[in-house]
């Protein structure tokens, strides 16, 4: 009882904790709650038209186009570029897909499941599926069966892991030429709707048949800027701003970073060549002696030993007498060579000499059914065929005429037969032992280290600029990185310096960025978020424009007073000149590209001579002459479908751009490269 009075007397302190247990337990499920939001939030690489793209999403087709390349290629690795194109281009066909499928939907417009598939395996199929080479015959041609042929074989099933690897890479691919058929077709059809209602008229129609029918001559004069001294013309700050407002739209920017960097490059010491040198010498007695040279060699050498028969135009120059000379012997061994241009010692066996070998043999395929055709492939060379299958080259090189064998090559097998064999000349065997000299740990950790100790020492802007000039290094500049950015110039694996631009502040110098065979330190040089270019960016573009301006007023008035050609020479202090043939559907007035100069002499009548008229080189009098005209007959029909047909290449381009730049869009690609 006394517990529970003691309950009652402190009942709304108790209610007070137990209020804040609770709201500190709700609040930090909450949180917790919205952490995980948060976090989902950062799985997606963009958003489209309300479609969120996740990263998954985005992962899978990188991967499924990197398939598409290699197998179109014939390519097994790619480079960073090829990557970098890779991803750009997943990206703009997911733009471009979801963009124009937002705006398909709209406007009830579709590819239909029959209609895909006529286009993709119908009588007639779409040409992105007929100029695919893996549906070729052997003459070159799409064949429709090989095509169904092709998508029977990726259905089998399989209990083999190496061949269900392939089968799904088989359906990566055609997956990608089906949507690939599916996007194009909806182009194809959006182009056309809009072809249909961005159309000329017949006021269009008349104009351009008449600009092109009246023409005139002129007489004129033209003082360029630049005879008005520079220092001559006041340029205020009010002048640039009006200017720039007036140019404004032109100036639209991305968010952007502008950097200068120094580079240490990682090239090996004198202790990397020595250490190299004496691993050399230590190989050399095991080198000479070896009955298993394939091992040593392949377990030590950067050249691998694989057997094959030089000839004395495919064995390495320094080894021609060697291999092929009078005193050539199996078992004979060079003394150990070293070349500076490229850092690398060389030793060299030869394990046998004096036989022959053919140049080449003409192979053709066996057809797998009957009712095919056998292929004829033509004449190899040992090292082409051996580039291309190593098995091929051995069976094919070690028969005679008229021998036929079988390889597996991919899902299957392959027959081929040797149609003829080119006459046999010397080879030889020579097994190579090569180390190119390559920095060291030592020598990474030692440039490393002076790369570290450089920001440490020089942590402002001032101080970056000032040290990198006294030590003589070079400073590269790089502009308006975007976030997207794969690298930073031509430098490897710069990716992260990138990234690091867009979280750190302007006068920052970075960490030490490993960038192939050479450390990075970069300077944070400027910042750049807002919509548009800031005028300090452009004054220089705007103080010239403000400039010919004044200057042209200041030219006009001298030339205002002139009633005819001669006073206007006069008063500019230069010739008269002819300009033939000016119509207005052309800029061209003379040699020079001038469409309001062109426009003021077509309003002009005969001999009448112009006001000043400023054009983009200085300031033009003219003086017009007789007009012409071609006679022809007007046909309002043709003329139309010929300025349809001028604008339909370029009407795609822009209608696709103006999707893209009127959609909701959001890009978080940067967080995930």
């Amino acid at each position: 009882m006394a517990t529970l009075q003691r309950i009652r007397n402190h009942g709304v302190a108790l209610i007070v904790i137990v209020g804040l247990a609770m709201l500190a337990f709700i609040l930090g499920d909450f949180l917790n709650s919205g952490s995980s939001f948060f976090n989902r939030s950062r799985e997606y690489v963009g958003e489209i038209e309300g479609h969120k793209v996740h990263y998954t999403e985005y992962e899978a087709a990188k991967d499924q186009l990197t398939e598409v390349y290699k197998i179109e290629s014939g390519r097994t690795d790619l480079d960073e570029d090829l990557s970098a194109q890779i991803r750009n281009q997943v990206w703009q066909m997911m733009l471009m897909d979801w963009t124009l499928r937002a705006e398909a939907e709209r406007i009830g417009m579709d590819v239909t499941k029959d209609e895909l598939s006529e286009l993709c395996i119908g009588q007639h199929p779409h040409q992105l599926i007929t100029g695919r080479r893996a549906f070729y015959d052997e003459n070159g041609q799409f064949s429709r069966d090989n095509l169904v042929r092709f998508l029977n074989s990726i259905e089998q099933e399989t209990e083999d892991a190496s061949q269900n690897a392939n089968i799904q890479q088989a359906q990566n691919y055609w997956m990608y030429w089906e949507n690939a058929v599916r996007l194009t077709q909806m182009q194809e059809k959006f182009s056309s709707l809009m072809q249909n209602l961005v159309t000329y008229n017949k006021l269009d129609a008349k104009y351009a048949f008449e600009a092109r029918q009246n023409s005139v001559s002129a007489d004129f004069v033209m003082q360029p800027f630049h005879t008005i001294a520079d220092s001559t013309i006041t340029v205020s700050n009010s002048d640039l701003k009006k200017m720039y407002e007036a140019r404004k739209a032109l100036y639209k920017q991305t968010p952007n970073r502008s950097i200068e960097y120094i580079v240490y490059p990682v090239v090996p010491s004198e202790q990397d060549s020595i250490s190299t040198l004496e691993l050399m010498n230590a190989l050399r007695d095991e080198f000479c002696t070896t009955e298993d040279i394939a091992l040593v060699v392949n377990t030590n050498s950067d050249l691998m030993y694989d057997g094959r028969n030089y000839s004395e135009q495919t064995v390495p120059e320094m080894f021609r007498d060697f291999a092929f000379g009078k005193d050539a012997k199996a078992g004979n061994v060079t003394d150990l060579i070293y070349t500076p241009e490229d850092r690398t010692f060389r030793m060299a066996r030869l394990m046998d000499c004096g036989y022959n070998v053919p140049d080449s043999v003409e192979l053709k395929v066996i057809a797998p059914e009957e009712g095919q055709e056998d292929r004829e492939l033509g004449w190899f060379t040992e090292d082409a065929l051996r580039a291309q299958n190593k098995q091929v080259a051995e069976k094919a090189f070690a028969g005679k005429r008229g021998d036929r064998f079988t390889v597996a090559i991919g899902l299957g097998e392959q027959t081929f037969e040797i149609l003829d064999i080119a006459k046999a000349t010397p080879r030889a065997k020579v097994a190579i032992m090569e180390r190119k000299v390559t920095p060291s740990s030592k020598t990474y950790s030692m440039l490393y280290n002076q790369a570290k100790q450089f920001i440490v020492n020089n942590p402002t802007e001032e101080q970056f600029r000032d040290a990198a000039r006294e030590a003589g290094m070079t400073l590269y500049p790089a502009y308006y990185l975007n976030e997207n950015s794969d690298k930073v110039d031509q430098l490897k694996n710069s990716r992260p310096i990138v990234r690091w631009a867009f979280e750190a502040k302007e006068g920052e110098v970075s960490d030490v960025h490993e960038c192939g065979d050479q450390f990075v330190v970069a300077l944070l040089t400027d910042v750049k978020d807002g919509d548009y270019r800031p005028m300090s960016d452009v004054q220089g573009e705007l103080t010239q424009l403000v400039r010919n301006d004044k200057k042209a007023a200041v030219i006009a008035k001298a030339l205002s007073s002139a009633t005819t050609l001669d006073e206007a020479a006069k008063a500019a202090n230069t010739g008269i000149q002819h300009a033939e043939g000016v119509t207005l559907s052309s800029n061209r007035f003379g040699n020079m590209t001038e469409p309001a100069v062109v426009g003021a002499t077509m309003a002009l009548e005969a001999n009448q001579l112009s006001a000043p008229i400023k054009g983009n080189q200085g300031v033009y009098v003219v003086c017009a002459g007789q007009k012409a005209r071609v006679e022809g007959e007007f046909n309002e029909e043709m003329e139309i479908s010929q300025l349809n047909m001028y604008t339909s290449y370029s009407l795609m381009y822009q209608v696709m751009n103006l999707l893209e730049e009127k959609a909701e869009i959001t890009d978080n690609r940067a967080r995930f490269q």
